[in-house]
């Protein structure tokens, strides 16, 4: 398949296999994340990967993320806020998190975004310092199934040429 196949035929994975992802194959999946731009190059990033049960349990708790504690490895984005990075900071991070969700798809890794959580918690839980912000959650695992592609608006409905307009 190739890379825009790949990103393509991606879809949010809920369920996964008893199965522990291969450290080789999770350092390629942080590599793609390592590697991806960020604004000024200050790779304002850091990147908590959680394989502890009880973790993932707590983390789980959520109304969204009850599934996280099935998945082998879940990956917690976070963003230095300092006056240089400012808001770009959590984009360069969630440009990072989506190199790793296709990077995994294409080795046959699924993941689930989760943006619903209590950061407060999340940072509790996980000693992250107070000028981190928490972009995003996402458990990594070996799909037990694969969900059919979901209804999308037309590409005439979202785009428009060279002035909005809808």
């Amino acid at each position: 398949m190739d890379f825009v196949d790949t990103m393509l035929s991606r879809r949010s994975i809920r369920q996964y296999e008893e199965k522990d992802i291969p450290e080789a194959v999770l350092n390629k999946i942080l590599e793609a994340g390592r590697m991806a731009p960020s604004a000024g190059n200050k790779q304002s990033w850091h990147f908590i990967v959680i394989t502890d049960e009880v973790k993932k349990r707590e983390l789980s708790k959520g109304m969204f993320s009850r599934f996280l504690k099935d998945a082998p490895v879940t990956i917690v984005g976070c963003a230095h806020q300092d006056r240089i990075s400012g808001r770009w900071s959590k984009i360069s991070t969630a440009i990072a998190l989506q190199n790793m969700v296709i990077a995994a798809w294409a080795m046959g890794i699924g993941s689930c975004w989760i943006g619903a959580f209590n950061e407060d918690k999340v940072k509790n839980l996980l000693d992250i310092p107070e000028k981190w912000d928490v972009v995003a959650l996402i458990p990594f695992g070996y799909p037990t199934k694969i969900p059919r592609p979901k209804r999308k608006k037309s590409i005439e409905k979202i785009r428009s040429f060279n002035k909005f307009s809808k």
